[in-house]
């Protein structure tokens, strides 16, 4: 491999389509793809589920874990792409700390546009009542943070080509 091993977090709220995003780029990249709501303890599932928002306590181990597979797959030499709302600076700080370089992505959109995906969207344990939540949590990526920001009002591929050619992927 003749570049470090590399991670993209794919980041936004709920509903800015991170899991569309995340498969496309796996399957330009080849890269292994996981979401980051696979590392929930059934604990934080349930909360969501309800409808109450996580807290920071609530969030930390989830981060270890995520931070910590990306680390495992660098050592075995395989970049990664994760799905993680990643909402916070603190969080991105934490994800950060995996081995290799930890590129961020994040999706933006339009509330209106959000909320009308979340609606749509059939067997997801997160219910559009949580998008206010997070949209207040949220604090965007700051100029010096590695990664971009891509509007989301484009189609899935049109998405896909701008992260590969911001993030000169493409020659990977």
């Amino acid at each position: 491999m003749n570049h470090p091993t590399q991670h993209l977090v794919i980041m936004g709220v709920a509903g800015s389509g991170k899991t569309t995003t995340a498969t496309l780029l796996s399957e330009h990249l080849g890269w292994i793809a996981a979401e980051a709501d696979e590392f929930h303890p059934a604990a934080n599932i349930d909360k969501m589920t309800s409808g109450i928002p996580l807290t920071d306590d609530d969030r930390w181990p989830w981060l270890g874990a995520i931070t910590g597979w990306m680390s495992t797959q660098a050592r075995n030499g395989r970049c990664t792409i994760i799905t993680c709302s990643a909402l916070k600076r603190s969080y991105r700080e934490i994800l950060a700390q995996a081995d290799g370089q930890v590129h961020f992505v994040h999706l933006h959109g339009d509330t209106e546009l959000l909320a009308e995906r979340m609606q749509s969207r059939r067997g997801h344990f997160m219910p559009a009542s949580l998008l206010p939540s997070q949209l207040s949590a949220l604090e965007p990526l700051a100029a010096d943070e590695p990664g971009i920001t891509v509007d989301i009002l484009r189609t899935p591929a049109q998405i896909t080509a701008e992260i590969l050619d911001q993030l000169l992927l493409d020659n990977a």
